[in-house]
């Protein structure tokens, strides 16, 4: 992994950061389920929020790398404070994409200050990895859409100033009528949000169904041609679930601190169990686990700097998946090396080890990616012949 200058400032900046804001509050936001507020301003004025926006529109500039640096950092000490990193992520990028000048004129430099949260909305309760299940439709009226429906799983979406919601906006089949549109959530009447979902793990990072009644949104707020709107969404998820990675092998990374620093003090039969080969042998298989999910994350990364978007679907569906696997195995087996001391809150594995779990399921489940990926290589092995 041969990083920049630039990429390697960057990286110790947040971690510097992460030292001294998140890891105090990890523990404490998990057991009260509470979203750290406080850490709005001091992201978004390190341009954390906002590490997408390109610098013509006042925004950092930030390549998918140093997206994925951020987030790996922050959350070796909790994920749901890592998930802020980039959290504009999935509006900014179909924005960028499919949007037009006009459109980004008006938004992007409102995301770049650095105070503004935004969430997609794209789930349902009956369309989770199947898209074109979704049943929120949009109806053209004038120069508005009503948009009516039901969305599930909105990650920040109560919190939230705009959600990016995907709506069918005819009755064709597959996935040639979703549309996503950009909703002012504190402007436009009609938007309500259920209860915060009470999650087993990433406390902390708000979770909501949304609810659409009648909401009237102008058609200069859809993105994009009408029906185009699933290439926005996958594009942006190839570009998201590095990300994903990256929050894995960063929540592995501080299990594996944890579990490496008890070891060298916990004594049993007069000596450190570090001192056992049971567990030097775990501590060798976790940090062999993780670097090599570390390396094939920043080899996706640079595929997608350098727009290599034949490459990124494949990569990025691998990325996820093997990190997110591995961070599952990774901290499971930290709290069996702290043993009873693991199972208890007053360490910070088990919350790691719950945390693990989610990144398994969201941004398409491991099964999908596999799914991806075996897609990907048929695909690729049918264009060499």
């Amino acid at each position: 992994m041969d990083f920049t200058p630039e990429e390697l400032a960057f990286r110790d900046s947040v971690r510097k950061m992460a030292e001294k804001h998140v890891a105090p509050i990890a523990a404490e936001i998990d057991e009260n389920d509470r979203f750290p507020a406080e850490l709005i301003p001091i992201y978004g004025d390190m341009g954390l929020l906002q590490l997408w926006v390109p610098e013509a529109y006042g925004g950092p500039g930030a390549n998918l790398t140093m997206v994925c640096m951020a987030r790996e950092e922050i959350s070796r000490h909790s994920e749901a404070c890592g998930l802020l990193a980039g959290e504009t992520t999935m509006f900014v990028l179909p924005l960028i994409h499919f949007g037009t000048e006009a459109q980004k004129q008006k938004w992007l430099p409102l995301v770049a200050e650095g105070r503004t949260l935004t969430a997609i909305a794209l789930s349902e309760p009956g369309a989770g990895s199947d898209v074109s299940a979704i049943r929120t439709r949009a109806v053209r009226d004038g120069d508005h859409y009503v948009v009516n429906g039901q969305k599930q799983w909105c990650s920040f979406g109560s919190v939230a100033d705009h959600i990016l919601v995907f709506a069918k906006t005819s009755e064709a089949g597959g996935v040639d009528n979703i549309s996503p549109f950009i909703v002012d959530v504190k402007n436009m009447p009609g938007v309500s949000f259920g209860k915060k979902e009470r999650k087993m793990g990433l406390r902390g990072a708000v979770n909501v169904p949304v609810y659409l009644d009648n909401v009237r949104v102008p058609a200069e707020n859809m993105l994009g041609e009408e029906g185009r709107g699933f290439r926005a969404a996958m594009r942006a998820l190839d570009l998201n679930r590095p990300a994903i990675a990256a929050a894995s092998v960063g929540l592995a990374q501080g299990a594996l601190d944890v579990a490496l620093a008890y070891a060298r003090d916990r004594k049993q039969f007069k000596r450190p169990i570090a001192e056992f080969q049971g567990i030097q042998f775990m501590l060798a298989d976790m940090a062999m686990q993780i670097e090599a999910a570390r390396c094939l994350l920043y080899e996706c990364t640079r595929a997608g700097d350098r727009a290599q978007w034949d490459r990124l679907p494949l990569l990025a569906s691998m990325a996820k998946c093997f990190a997110s696997d591995m961070a599952m195995k990774v901290t499971t087996d930290a709290v069996q090396i702290l043993g009873g001391y693991g199972y208890v809150k007053d360490y910070p594995v088990e919350r790691m080890m719950r945390d693990a779990k989610l990144n398994q399921i969201f941004e398409g489940t491991n099964q999908i990616q596999r799914v991806v990926i075996a897609r990907e290589l048929l695909r690729n092995a049918a264009r060499a012949h």
